[in-house]
């Protein structure tokens, strides 16, 4: 427990233990009944499939070709060797990650509101300890509470690189905030700021060079002020020294060269967008009005000597004028049942609140350094602005923000510290908005509209995929292809399966030998050519085509040049639900 609270009047242990434990408990729930209604077999079997093919001492990079950052994948599949070829811990792992997430971003928010300087806790009529403790303690459980349903694992239930990436930040920033002036903490501080960049690039980067920039900007700060700057020397010797082990470890294992080609080159020629893509978040007819609104509010809030109107009418009217795209988010839930629609309302606040953000960040930066103590603390939304935008140059704004709402809570709490007048009102508004609108949005699964969810749910049968379930008949399928295989492939064939969208060899539990497990532009470098080439050279002996996908539309263009060229080789043996096997001719 943090000191305040155990003060006087404060919100009691016992009080904050049971919060703790109703935020946890409620986040991990949910992402359990996430995952019990439904399954992204595309994703998951890239997941699954490549931690096993790491479990069995693969070398990513090195053996074959991975777009990705490793840690990720290398912890998963430590949870393979733990427990086997067994899906459910795979789940209840992710679901303990959701709970910590979100337990993290309330201990962060605690810690953000109860500073001594920050104005959210300077209300007139909340000057003592106590009193000033309870709002604090109000306002960060208020802005925790819909994280239950929009953490990290809310709209995308299953384990994902952005989603381990964004509670590893999490992880770093609640170190950041507990380091004070010991070097040691420091030290460690910068260590754990390295290992995001190692679960996924574009976020982790961001984070790490904004993080050292902002601890070189204290540091400059404090010598100003002929203060020791021996804590900021300890995080940068822990991040210098991490990331230089992490680098002779993967010199040492897959091969430096290969580390970088994958993850640096050759991801951003398959999957980075350019400044000007970037963009296009913020060009958005709803910012027109919403950004006026909030800055006139914020005028009328510092407007004593050139508006008339007292001050407690300047405040509800700036009240209404922060809240109204809140409000205009609810409202508009009662005018449209499509998803999509209710989806874009929702998302729609992003580029607002970003926006806000920077502005309001830009204009309290230098008088905030210039403080008797220097601290992160309002470099803060700097941090979370970088590494939000790091994460939209994977998927943009529809398709990155499903693990990030978080860090957007962070930067909301930081801007409801500029307005303290009305942080508990404007706390409560924000909240119900995200838990009535994230939860149409989280159960809608309008971010997965990109696979088939229709149908009844149904529920795997094989051990190995205990726990999986989806709507449809996917894995029905699916398992009729296993058991097909199991009675009638050799276990030491060489098999390629096209697309690769289901966990095939998680659930079989035979060695992948070709390169490329998932045929998809960001993951397969091959063409149509050297994909025969790569069948003949590794001796496949054994081709399966998905024709039945989950997928919606097609994963790859060049699928059909793909399985033309196939066909020189491999000649029809039979069809098994959907599941066209071929065997070398």
């Amino acid at each position: 427990m943090d000191k305040f609270s155990l003060r006087a009047g404060a919100p009691g242990a016992k009080h904050s233990v049971l919060t703790a434990i109703a935020l946890f408990v409620a986040t991990a729930a949910f992402t359990l009944w996430q995952n019990s209604r439904v399954a992204v077999l595309w994703d998951l079997t890239y997941l699954l499939d490549s931690s096993y093919r790491i479990a069995l001492g693969q070398i990513p990079y090195r053996d074959f070709p991975f777009a990705h950052a490793p840690a990720t994948f290398l912890l998963h599949a430590a949870l393979i060797k733990l427990f086997g070829r067994v899906y459910l811990p795979q789940i209840l792992f992710a679901a303990a990650e959701a709970g910590l997430a979100t337990l993290l971003t309330w201990r962060i928010l605690l810690r953000l509101l109860q500073q001594e300087k920050a104005e959210i806790l300077m209300q007139p009529e909340s000057r003592d300890s106590g009193q000033r403790a309870d709002q604090a303690f109000l306002i960060a459980t208020l802005l925790a509470a819909p994280l239950t349903i929009l953490g990290i694992y809310g709209v995308y239930p299953h384990p994902v690189y952005d989603s381990e990436c964004t509670l590893t930040i999490l992880l770093s920033l609640y170190l950041l905030q507990r380091v004070g002036e010991s070097t040691l903490r420091n030290t460690l501080a910068g260590a754990l700021c390295v290992l995001p960049l190692f679960f996924k690039q574009n976020i982790g980067l961001p984070f790490l060079l904004v993080t050292l920039a902002s601890v070189a900007i204290v540091a400059i700060a404090r010598c100003r002020l002929r203060t020791s700057i021996a804590p900021q020397i300890g995080f940068f010797a822990g991040a210098s020294a991490t990331f230089a082990a992490a680098l002779l470890l993967i010199h040492a294992t897959a091969g430096l060269h290969n580390y970088l080609f994958w993850t640096i080159t050759f991801a951003a020629q398959r999957r980075l967008f350019g400044p000007s893509i970037l963009l296009r978040i913020y060009q958005q007819t709803s910012l027109l009005w919403t950004l006026p609104t909030s800055l006139a509010a914020l005028a009328l809030l510092r407007s004593d000597k050139w508006v008339p109107q007292p001050f407690r009418v300047r405040k509800i009217i700036a009240a209404l004028l922060l809240a109204a795209p809140f409000l205009w988010a609810i409202v508009s839930l009662a005018f449209t049942n499509d998803p999509s629609d209710r989806a874009d309302q929702l998302l729609s606040l992003w580029p607002h609140l970003l926006v806000l953000a920077a502005i309001l960040a830009a204009t309290n930066l230098r008088p905030s350094l210039l403080l008797a103590r220097p601290s992160l603390a309002p470099l803060l939304p700097l941090i979370l602005l970088a590494t939000i935008h790091g994460t939209f140059l994977s998927q943009q704004l529809w398709g990155s923000t499903y693990s990030i709402w978080p860090l957007l809570t962070l930067l909301i709490a930081a801007l409801l510290a500029q307005v303290p007048t009305l942080a508990r009102p404007l706390a409560v508004i924000v909240s119900a908005t995200f838990l009535l609108c994230g939860t149409l949005y989280a159960t809608s699964h309008e971010r997965l509209s990109y696979v088939h969810l229709e149908g009844h749910v149904t529920r795997a049968a094989l051990p190995a995929l205990r726990g999986l379930a989806t709507p449809g008949l996917w894995i029905p399928a699916f398992e009729d292809l296993v058991r097909a295989t199991d009675a009638e492939i050799p276990p030491n064939d060489a098999i390629l399966l096209i697309p690769g969208d289901v966990p095939f060899y998680f659930a079989t539990g035979r060695t992948p030998r070709f390169p490329v497990l998932l045929f998809d532009p960001a993951t397969n470098p091959y063409t149509a050519q050297q994909t025969l080439d790569q069948t003949r050279s590794h001796h496949v002996r054994w081709l399966i085509v998905n024709c039945n996908s989950q997928l919606t539309a097609p994963p790859e263009p060049g699928l059909p040049e793909v399985l033309g060229l196939l066909q020189q080789d491999f000649v029809l043996d039979r069809t098994v639900s959907g599941y066209q096997i071929y065997r070398l001719n």
